[in-house]
């Protein structure tokens, strides 16, 4: 059996994007016709480097056409070029990722395709993690409501957010099924440490909710201490100049580096300790990897980080405040060698077991495989056929 996948998503960069091209590229290769629809207008050089190494072995391409992160006009423009898309390579499975991602491809339609065609969404958080109570949050919770009605099987990503559905949307009669994300062996290898690596290290995008602006503060308290620490900051993203800003305004610039963003294991090999001091998250590959490559870890309690920690999740600390970050850093950088190693290897080891990249990409083939037959549709499409049409 084989399928006609087109993965339908905005911005080529972060864990989602991550995930996508790991399912992507395991689908291509057991057999499946596979295709990638995404934004044109981010993820820079290095996206389209990585999306042109990637796209000889997607026999439905890869197309990239503009799209905003909000709500915009020209979602009109985008969905029309993914309609055409759509029918141009008579996908049957239309696998939505995030929330702009999964609006599209619920939303885009077919008149001979539509009734043979499964629809497929994974949040990645998105408009979960909104606060609840706020506008935005009511807003995107009745969107996605409505969006659950053309939606056939979900793929959360995280228990947390599977979670976050069932509490603000509601039930549904739909197909459901949690697929951890998951990461190779290779990733579990020793990592090449630099030689005079500072002393914290983050790595991922920079806006809000990553939380950045508190661990700059909390660097700038343990400066004001007596404690000077050396921070590099691995990443882009709409808050990159007001962070810098902020940095100089703490009177820290002189110990801070930023970087462009680079493959996440020579970035970790730059720092003792990496910091993540999120106020939303999924369930983070930039922490997968981390926790795999063994490295020591500081991190906030939030979203699907507790289902990485598992039973070391006691050492998770509350988001936004820099002095609970402060000494949460302070207190790790003072562990002896031996502990600090002894700690980062156990969780690397609880991750092995429990996150796998195998086990993600056989759930999300399961979960469709679920959802056609949920559908009484038949998939049995071979490869070297024209793929499924409704007469």
């Amino acid at each position: 059996m084989s399928y006609r996948i087109l993965h339908v998503f905005r911005a080529p960069l972060g864990g989602l994007f991550r995930h996508v091209l790991d399912v992507a590229r395991a689908q291509a290769e057991a057999g499946h016709h596979v295709g990638i629809f995404c934004d044109s207008t981010t993820g820079g050089e290095r996206a389209d480097q990585i999306l042109g190494d990637l796209q000889p072995r997607l026999k439905l391409g890869v197309t990239r056409v503009p799209m905003a992160r909000n709500p915009n006009p020209r979602d009109l423009a985008a969905l029309a070029a993914l309609a055409r898309l759509y029918r141009d390579v008579e996908a049957n499975v239309l696998h939505g990722h995030g929330s702009k991602g999964g609006a599209y491809a619920r939303l885009v339609a077919s008149r001979t395709l539509g009734a043979a065609t499964v629809r497929a969404y994974t949040p990645h958080g998105g408009s979960f993690n909104y606060k609840p109570g706020s506008l935005l949050h009511g807003v995107y919770m009745q969107a996605e409501a409505i969006l659950a009605r053309r939606t056939d099987v979900f793929l959360f990503e995280s228990a947390y957010v599977a979670g976050r559905f069932k509490e603000f949307v509601g039930h549904t009669d739909r197909v459901v099924r949690v697929v951890l994300n998951g990461i190779g062996e290779s990733e579990f290898e020793p990592l090449a440490r630099a030689p005079d690596p500072f002393d914290v290290v983050y790595v991922g995008e920079l806006r809000e909710a990553k939380g950045i602006e508190t661990l700059i503060e909390a660097v700038a308290i343990l400066r004001r201490r007596g404690t000077r620490l050396t921070l590099l900051v691995v990443g882009s993203g709409p808050s990159d100049a007001a962070l810098k800003q902020m940095a100089r305004d703490q009177g820290i610039w002189d110990s801070v580096a930023f970087a462009p963003p680079q493959p996440i294991r020579a970035a970790l090999g730059r720092g003792r300790v990496m910091v993540i001091p999120s106020r939303a998250e999924s369930l983070p590959y930039v922490i997968l990897e981390a926790a795999a490559a063994s490295q020591p870890l500081v991190a906030t309690h939030v979203g699907g980080i507790p289902e990485i920690f598992g039973p070391y999740a006691g050492e998770l600390i509350a988001p936004g405040d820099p002095l609970v970050l402060a000494e949460a850093i302070i207190a790790k950088l003072s562990e002896s060698e031996d502990v600090r190693v002894g700690k980062a290897k156990a969780l690397s080891d609880f991750v092995r077991c429990r996150f796998s990249l195998e086990g993600m990409v056989d759930g999300v083939l399961a979960g469709y495989g679920a959802a056609f037959e949920a559908r009484g549709i038949r998939a049995e499409t071979p490869v070297s056929q024209v793929a499924l049409k409704v007469p």
